[in-house]
């Protein structure tokens, strides 16, 4: 069922409403307000919202420029290829193109995916039809280019950029022109030779003709490095391994983004036998080879983390570490399984840590917001008591947490040396769904408020004893009635 704050936004939109039109496209992006994720009912409001800034021909004014602003952000964020068959693609298909021309890597991406990767060619051959039946006329962005050779032209050229800048989407661009390299058939027969014969000329030639992974296995073969199906490799250099050429070939593969050829060059630069050994530069081989997901590579990024947490000056000691080996973990490595043990805390079950029954009665009141009348305050106090009971925390730390800096991508981040310099912080692992929906409902609890709004250790102190004490009285018998707002 829709929550309130949804249908208001909705009926606001509905009015008209810039603002509102954008939240609720933004909702059926994000799936926010329990809301079902739909790109294409994104987009139609996002166009409704378009053209309501249009019509008010206030495009001078600042409001009307941010309003532009936001909405092109939006625009930029909905995936192409599952709108093509919206009413609205027309409309998103030229101001893609617009915010392509304007430098959006979104939009650029977007482009690129759709007109050149090849498991969207059913989606192309549609295209070319509306294309060339002119169903695709441009009414907003003039400079639309009509011919989709042309366009697949300059969506090459966009990914090219994607591949070479520093973003979000560079490693995704650079695993697209890999696919997209030439696959004719004497490079398929070259390969396939090397494959089932074992033919070293057949390998060197696809390597010369610029197949990434036939560089990848000459290079490998060169430095005598055997990889298993796992993605492990197993190293035994002898002093006459022609170690330059194998560097040689596997810098080749990983200018193309080849994740295993990074790994291995790491390797070649930390033998003694090469002689351009060089432990910063494999370091650096070995971090590229990890930033694109290689699991081996993740886990000695981590494990080295972790050995120099000492002397790394970070955040919370060993939380960097701690990304990295959940990385590998999150891939199988049972070394980093075993480590991040150490690392980490595991409180999965709720049932057996300290406030488990404390913490139902708090969701239960939660969930009766309306009915109970509970002022703010007091529902952050229960917000605080299911967190703690999901992450197993002290009574100080239930307190004095951060619950908007709590949560990282991998773990729970418990610090309150702010208050109390003496208690260390606590990393906890994330490890069920239910702890993420607790971390995110509290997140939206606590989002826009003040800083001192909940007081200091005495205040908190004194409102936790009162709400533990309404919990166990009042919703414990389950007769709430008018004047259980009283509390307040």
């Amino acid at each position: 069922m829709a929550s309130r704050e949804f249908l208001k936004i909705l009926g606001l939109a509905r009015l008209g409403d810039v603002l509102a039109q954008q939240q609720l496209a933004s909702a059926y992006l994000t799936g926010s307000f329990k809301t079902p994720v739909q790109p294409g009912n994104a987009l139609i409001w996002l166009e409704k919202s378009y053209f309501s800034i249009a019509n008010q021909s206030l495009e001078a004014d600042a409001t009307s420029f941010n309003h532009f602003s936001s909405l092109y952000e939006l625009i930029a964020n909905i995936p192409l290829v599952d709108v093509f068959n919206s009413p609205s693609f027309e409309f998103a298909w030229d101001i893609f193109w617009k915010l392509a021309e304007e430098g959006s890597i979104a939009a650029k991406w977007q482009l690129a995916n759709l007109l050149i990767n090849p498991i969207h060619s059913e989606l192309q051959a549609q295209l070319i039809q509306r294309i060339s039946n002119k169903n695709l006329s441009s009414t907003i962005n003039k400079a639309a280019k009509p011919n989709f050779e042309e366009m697949k032209f300059l969506a090459k050229q966009y990914l090219h950029d994607l591949a070479d800048a520093d973003s979000e989407y560079q490693n995704l661009a650079k695993q697209l022109l890999i696919e997209l390299q030439p696959k004719n058939e004497a490079l398929s027969s070259l390969w396939s030779s090397w494959l089932s014969e074992g033919n070293e000329e057949a390998l060197y030639r696809s390597a010369e003709l610029g197949m990434t992974s036939a560089k990848l296995a000459l290079g490998l073969r060169l430095a005598r490095i055997d990889q298993n199906a796992e993605g492990k490799q197993s190293t035994e250099f002898k002093s006459n391994a022609s170690l330059k050429k194998a560097a040689y070939w596997l810098g080749l593969a990983a200018k193309d983004g080849d994740r295993d050829a990074w790994f291995a060059l790491g390797e070649i630069y930390r033998r003694p036998q090469f002689s351009g050994y060089n432990a910063t530069e494999s370091d650096r081989c070995f971090d590229r080879a990890a930033d694109l997901g290689h699991p081996q590579a993740q886990f000695r990024k981590g494990a080295n983390l972790w050995r120099k947490r000492e002397k790394i000056e970070e955040e919370v000691r060993g939380l960097q570490a701690s990304y990295w080996i959940w990385q590998a973990h999150q891939q199988g490595v049972a070394e980093a399984t075993e480590l991040l043990q150490k690392i980490l805390e595991s409180t999965p079950d709720p049932k057996k840590n300290n406030w488990y029954e404390l913490a139902t009665l708090a969701e239960q009141t939660l969930n009766h917001h309306a009915e109970f009348k509970l002022d703010e305050e007091w529902a952050l106090m229960c917000h605080r008591i299911i967190i703690a009971n999901q992450f197993n925390l002290s009574k100080a730390e239930l307190l004095l947490c951060e619950v908007s800096q709590l949560q990282r991508e991998h773990c729970v981040v418990v610090d309150i040396r702010w208050e109390l310099p003496k208690i260390l912080p606590r990393l906890i692992q994330i490890e069920t769904i239910s702890q993420r929906r607790t971390l995110l409902a509290a997140g939206k609890a606590f989002s826009g408020t003040a800083y001192d709004q909940e007081g200091n250790l005495r205040q908190r102190r004194y409102r936790f004893d009162r709400v533990t004490a309404w919990l166990s009285t009042r919703i414990n018998k389950r007769q709430p009635d008018e004047s259980d707002a009283e509390h307040a």
